[in-house]
């Protein structure tokens, strides 16, 4: 089975890496980060690269498309080359997924129409905008399209699948190699859970925390 990992200039690596950490594990899989071109792709605080090892032409037809998200991804909503792309390999794939503001490239490349999907809880109403119909929920499936809620979700979602792959055995397995036992120092993973003022301070410093104005 093969997955292919989209990278564009300014995405968020946890968005890449979190779903390569669980799907890349599966037996007799193989993982491919692609981009329009191959080579280093970096990240949206330009500090880390990952390598793109093939063009998007070389990987038209993968079982799994994965599709982060991050800053970069907005200049990539009008980026024909990458939506068709994405068109092309979502007439074959096997699932077709995205985490965090990646669901708005899935959008804008006509494929969440009529469908439930989420993304980071700051974009979730630019769902709309494509007639898709958004959920708070950290991990959606609708069909053979599964979106992750904002970054760190995107380990989630690769589980989730696993699971729909392999069996819950194999997500499991998965699960307590990489250990995946989140005991966060605080309760503040979500805008339903974290306080007024972190809400607040988030909304002012997504700039800086997330490396884009994000939709307020």
């Amino acid at each position: 089975m093969q997955f292919a990992i989209v990278l564009y200039d300014r995405f968020t690596a946890l968005d890449a890496v979190g779903p390569y950490e669980t799907l890349g594990r599966l037996p007799d899989s193989e993982v491919v980060f692609v981009a329009e071109e191959a080579g280093p792709v970096r990240t949206d605080n330009g500090y880390l690269a990952l390598t793109a090892d093939r063009p998007l032409a070389e990987v038209p037809h993968p079982d799994v498309v994965v599709v982060p998200g991050g800053p970069g991804q907005t200049p990539q909503m009008t980026n024909q080359a990458l939506l068709d792309w994405i068109r092309t390999a979502d007439a074959t794939s096997t699932w077709t997924t995205s985490v965090c503001t990646g669901s708005l490239l899935l959008a804008a490349a006509g494929l969440l129409e009529g469908r439930r999907a989420t993304s980071h809880w700051l974009a979730l109403d630019e769902l709309r905008k494509f007639g898709a119909e958004p959920t708070g929920e950290r991990v959606v499936t609708d069909g053979k399209y599964v979106t992750a809620a904002g970054v760190s979700a995107g380990i989630d979602m690769g589980l989730a699948l696993l699971g729909r792959i392999s069996g819950d055995d194999v997500a499991q397995a998965v699960q307590l190699g990489i250990e995946y036992d989140p005991q966060p120092p605080y309760d503040a993973g979500s805008p339903q859970k974290a306080p007024a003022e972190v809400v607040a301070l988030l909304r002012s410093m997504s700039r800086f925390i997330l490396g884009a104005e994000l939709p307020t």
